[in-house]
């Protein structure tokens, strides 16, 4: 199947070719992905090389100029190192652009830390304003690629992972879909994790989320679909653990609840291995959550 990112690319191109704002910025990395486009639009795919920070410079003085821009390298270049950029340059000047990442949490466990990002959006979390994607199919990436397009002079991250779900279902850019109705507490599953929660999940009296879209957080969804006196969530995402437990909670805030946050440990783990093998590591595979939701329902 065709990853995100190469679909990434083949949206990006033709967004290039149907809308004259449209900018996309690199530093290196992606560059053979966008080939054809800079032969085809020179003066709006730019490389800046090894330089993330400038990279998200360029992108602020391009939304600046009036264009939207596509600023896109490994989710550590993206919003680790150049953090600072992206804070001033986007949110201090007030202006708009699209990150798109790639390598996720681990994606490239050869990468070694440096291109490992399981902290990305909890760091985004620090700022005002961020719209944050997080497909979990190619389609999905697809449309909410154009989605953060089109959004105005939003600010938006979009974070592509080689993880992926089986199918694809309809995102539209806002909100939590229902998957699967329960009647004790709910689970949301943030974009890659759906099929191993619903794995994870079968046969217990839960609801699923699904949640493509994480920031802003639709609490008004979570407290539709828990109930009772006593209120039980879980949330699992692809990244660090606990991101969205505050949002979860301060959307359950006026009654009495408990909030799981599942994802990547804050332990560093020191193996290179697969993909696979790391997210065992974590405990996120089907078998692992169903431990730990089965634990957490229990108590």
């Amino acid at each position: 199947m065709e990853t995100m990112r190469e679909r990434f690319y083949s949206t990006a191109s033709r967004l290039l070719d149907e809308d004259p704002r449209t900018a996309v910025v690199l530093a290196e990395i992606g560059m053979d992905g966008f080939r054809e486009a800079a032969l085809a639009h020179p003066d709006r795919v730019i490389n800046v090389g090894i330089r993330e920070q400038l990279m998200i410079g360029v992108g602020g003085g391009l939304a600046l100029a009036g264009l939207r821009p596509i600023v896109h390298t490994f989710a550590s270049f993206l919003v680790e190192r150049p953090f600072e950029q992206i804070k001033l340059d986007f949110g201090h000047q007030g202006v708009g652009g699209v990150l798109v990442s790639a390598a996720a949490s681990y994606d490239w466990p050869a990468g070694g830390r440096t291109h490992m990002a399981p902290g990305d959006v909890a760091l985004l979390d620090t700022l005002d304003g961020w719209t944050v994607h997080v497909p979990g199919h190619p389609d999905e990436a697809e449309t909410l690629v154009r989605h953060a397009v089109a959004a105005g002079d939003d600010k938006v991250y979009v974070r592509l992972s080689l993880q992926s779900n089986a199918d694809p279902l309809p995102v539209a850019g806002v909100g939590f879909r229902t998957v699967r109705e329960g009647g004790r507490g709910a689970v949301v599953a943030v974009g890659p994790m759906l099929d191993s929660v619903l794995a994870a999940t079968e046969g217990l009296d839960v609801t699923v989320l699904y949640a493509a879209t994480v920031r802003p957080f639709d609490g008004e969804a979570l407290r539709r679909a828990v109930a009772g006196p006593a209120v039980e969530a879980v949330v699992v995402e692809p990244y660090l653990a606990g991101t969205s437990v505050a949002a979860a909670g301060e959307a359950l805030a006026d009654v009495p609840h408990r909030v799981l946050g599942l994802g990547t440990r804050r332990e560093e783990l020191r193996r290179y291995g697969t993909m696979s093998e790391h997210i065992s590591a974590h405990g996120l595979d089907p078998r692992s959550l169903r431990e730990r939701i089965d634990a957490f329902l229990s108590r």
